[in-house]
């Protein structure tokens, strides 16, 4: 009986220790199921198509025989003799991406002047080289290709017209190369107007999910995992705010750099110009004013006419030209758009397809508007009349001139300047930068 007894009792301790055994396995699941909240799988989803993104800038700066010793005059004299000194500097970033051909998004400035460029996997020991698809430095978005990507993960864009103010959003980077960078935060604002320099503004989501600058052109997800947006670091001294651009601006400009290389842009065919105080405190809002119709453009063919006030396109609000010019860059050639204008005193609205920019419009508008003719010639853009009484006269801009820069992008054909004042149609006054001989001189027209 004694030794029946022993038996029993080892027989129980060991039934103890597996049911313990049982309990543990069963419980460490369910914990990891409660830990596996829906920002969890939502990063899980989306995670795999973020990158890095490396690039490489080379810099060539001239440098003197006489080290740095000699008087300044005899530098300068001597300036060019020696080979210029070739550096190579690196910025990082983030990007994401999109289709399964590789195409991956990002922002302009994350590869601005970038001779080379590398994006990484989370995680992933091998480098591989992308190409520049295209960019659009004012909405400061850029399309990338990995060449043999077509096996990579992908997230492709979902929408951001249905966006609600309080929902949770997720920004995603890798802007080591090492792995993921996660913050989390709701929808403040889904339409915030920016400036971001220069007399333009942006329309922009706004989250309390933070944003840093190596984030910078990673995205932003909502909580199944959705791409809804591209974060950008527009604002590094404010705390606590993050911006995306939204998704649905992204695609427009996504499909015409992957077609085109570049952005159609699209036509209206009007110049607009602020309005007067006096007109907006008796109105009690703001507008743009007509100033001008072009002949034959979408607005005149819907029966816009100078002197028109416009308050609103599509139901947004419009209170400066900059705004208008904003709010014009997200909509493509073909698109119809609702105008809401006062004339006089009445309110009326005009429905406008809008066209691609005619050919040669940026061409004629500087005759036109800054008595500017333009040739190509073997030096660049050579100035080949100036219109007798126009602001380029009075500012002394002669025949044979060159036109180096059109509001501080560089030229190098005629086409060059025929899309840079058509893109800068409006914004009157514009730079030019204008070379005579060995000395160039800003201006601006008119």
């Amino acid at each position: 009986m004694k030794r029946t007894r022993t038996f029993s009792a080892g027989r129980f301790l060991w039934s103890v220790v597996a049911v313990f055994t049982i309990a543990a396995a069963w419980v460490e699941p369910a914990a990891a199921a409660g830990r596996r909240t829906p920002v969890v799988e939502a990063v899980e989803k989306a995670g795999p198509a973020v990158v890095n993104i490396r690039t490489e800038q080379t810099v060539k700066r001239s440098s003197s025989p006489l080290f740095g010793f000699a008087d300044p005059f005899f530098e300068e004299f001597f300036r060019g003799l020696a080979p210029p000194k070739v550096y190579k500097t690196e910025s990082l970033g983030s990007g994401v991406i999109i289709d399964g051909a590789g195409h991956i998004l990002t922002n302009a400035h994350v590869i601005e002047k970038a001779s080379h460029i590398y994006v990484a996997q989370p995680g992933g020991e091998k480098e591989l080289e992308a190409r520049l698809i295209g960019r659009d430095e004012l909405l400061d978005l850029a399309v990338l290709q990995v060449e043999g990507g077509r096996d990579l993960p992908y997230l492709p864009p979902a929408r951001s017209d249905d966006l609600m103010v309080g929902e949770t959003v997720i920004a995603i980077g890798n802007p080591l190369g090492l792995g993921h960078s996660i913050t989390t935060g709701v929808v403040s604002a889904r339409d915030r107007r920016i400036p971001t320099g220069e007399g333009n503004f942006s329309v922009f989501i706004q989250t309390d999910a933070l944003i840093n600058p190596g984030n910078s052109g990673g995205p932003l997800i909502n909580i199944e995992g959705e791409l809804i947006g591209i974060n950008t670091a527009i604002a590094r001294q404010a705390q606590g705010i993050g911006f995306a651009i939204p998704i649905d601006t992204a695609k427009r400009v996504v499909d015409d750099l992957i077609a085109y290389g570049g952005v159609r842009q699209a036509f209206l065919g009007v110049v607009p110009g602020p309005v007067g105080k006096a007109f907006a405190r008796a109105q009690g809002r703001a507008g743009v004013l007509v100033n001008r119709v072009e002949p034959g453009s979408p607005a005149a063919t819907a029966g816009l006419e100078v002197a028109d006030v416009i308050v609103a396109i599509d139901g947004n609000p419009v209170g400066s030209p900059e705004e208008f010019r904003a709010l014009l860059r997200t909509y493509t050639p073909g698109d119809r758009l609702q105008v809401n204008l006062l004339r006089g005193t009445r309110e009326t609205e005009a429905i406008v397809r809008l066209s691609s920019v005619p050919d040669g419009y940026g061409l004629s508008y500087g005759e036109r508007v800054f008595g500017l003719v333009v040739r190509g010639g073997r030096e660049g853009v050579v100035v080949s009349r100036v219109v007798p009484g126009s602001g380029a006269d009075a500012v002394g801009i002669l025949r044979g001139d060159l036109v180096a820069e059109v509001a501080g992008e560089r030229l190098a054909a005629v086409e060059d300047f025929d899309r840079l004042v058509a893109k800068n149609a409006g914004r009157e006054p514009l730079e030019f930068l204008i070379v005579r001989g060995s000395r160039g001189y800003y201006v601006k027209l008119p």
